[in-house]
């Protein structure tokens, strides 16, 4: 495989850090600039939502350039932002920052995967989007944990700086590796939203909106659910966020092959039910364990926990490239702005319920999304089977 593309895997797996180390900052960032974690679950929501809403625009609008121009710069404005946000010392400036990474980090990732198939070839154009991709399922796994892990020692302002050397050390190589005048077809933004109104994929991307907006009420507040609810220590912390990783790459890996074996669909009914219940069995750890026994039950929920709730990804962006093969390329980014939206949405709802509910609630709150998904699903399959009925 072309060595570049783990290039491009290594700006993916910088880029997506930030939006999952967030788990292991909040705590910190909390008690350093004086407010809530509850509030300090905004930056995720910032950075998170700047992901989705931009990502499409600024794709659309650079969409004619040189790919190595645009990923340059995308580079240079996530680089920026990490400076920005590690100079930081109040909430507002913070909250810009994470605005600025977040439009970066999704042009950086359109433009990478987009750069990975031209590099690739139409031939080998999934393996190409799947070595990019990985760099995000490793910031689940590997990036969350470290970069808590790192902060525990250095500060959480460090953690920015470190990501901004790896942002550099990935513009300069990228600069150097990559072939002047890498140019895609580019569709307008209309042509982008409009793909949204082919049958099966509107339903499609609501369902990827409900299930991660559900995951990210609890996965947001790990910190808090670790320490506050189940009584960890902060030095522990990093563990958990590895045992979640590890539980991600294992359901990652795993998806593909049962989706391929059972059909999609299938392995996100699974995910659907399965995050659901983990997550009100976390929440009744939470609320009726004994103070000695909630977190070993918490760690040894964590890595099951990971495993069927990253079952979901992979298996729903079969599914949907299934519904509109021809647009693949527009369905999946489309899917993608899904993920983030719900992370920034699920990011602010648990951070309400934090709030006014307590720790306990988030689990509670967190089955809701899915089983809605659920639900929506269902409702779906009852529609095309009536229409097929009626039809014969």
């Amino acid at each position: 495989m072309d060595r570049r593309l783990f290039l491009l895997a290594l700006g993916a797996f910088a880029t997506s850090t930030v939006a999952f180390v967030f788990a292991g900052l909040l705590p910190l960032i909390a008690e350093d600039i004086g407010i809530s974690v509850a509030e300090a679950g905004y930056l995720v929501s910032a950075f998170s939502l700047a992901y989705a809403v931009g990502t499409p625009v600024l794709s659309a609008l650079t969409g004619a350039f040189d790919r190595r121009r645009v990923i340059g710069l995308a580079l240079i404005c996530f680089i920026a932002g990490n400076l920005a946000a590690g100079a930081s010392a109040s909430m507002l400036p913070l909250f810009l920052a994470q605005v600025v990474m977040g439009m970066s980090a999704g042009l950086f990732a359109a433009t990478a995967q987009a750069a990975a198939v031209m590099l690739a070839g139409p031939e080998r154009r999934a393996a190409a989007i799947s070595a990019v991709v990985g760099g995000t399922t490793f910031a689940v796994a590997l990036g969350a944990p470290a970069g808590s892990l790192f902060a525990q020692f250095v500060g959480w302002r460090g953690e920015f700086f470190a990501l901004a050397v790896i942002g550099t050390f990935c513009l300069t190589a990228l600069w150097l590796r990559l072939p002047r005048d890498l140019l895609a077809t580019s569709s307008t933004l209309a042509e982008r939203v409009m793909v949204i109104r082919r049958p099966g994929v509107f339903p499609a991307i609501v369902i990827t909106f409900l299930y991660l907006a559900g995951g990210f009420t609890l996965i947001a507040y790990l910190g808090p659910v670790a320490i506050e609810g189940a009584g960890l220590s902060r030095a522990v912390l990093p563990a958990v966020l590895l045992a979640y990783g590890i539980g991600a790459i294992i359901g990652n890996y795993a998806s593909g092959r049962l989706a391929d074996r059972l059909g999609p669909t299938r392995v996100i009914v699974f995910a659907m039910i399965a995050t659901a219940s983990f997550a009100l069995l976390i929440s009744a750890v939470l609320r009726w364990a004994p103070e000695a026994a909630a977190g070993p039950l918490l760690v040894a929920l964590v890595v099951p926990w990971g495993v069927v709730g990253w079952t979901f990804v992979p298996a729903q962006a079969s599914r949907i490239v299934g519904a509109a093969p021809a647009v693949a390329h527009l369905t999946l980014a489309l899917n993608a702005s899904a993920i983030y939206l719900g992370i920034g949405f699920g990011s602010l709802v648990g951070g309400r319920v934090l709030e006014t509910a307590g720790v306990e609630s988030l689990g509670v709150v967190a089955a809701v999304f899915p089983t809605a998904a659920l639900l929506l699903l269902a409702a779906g399959r009852a529609r095309k089977a009536r229409v097929a009925a009626a039809g014969i």
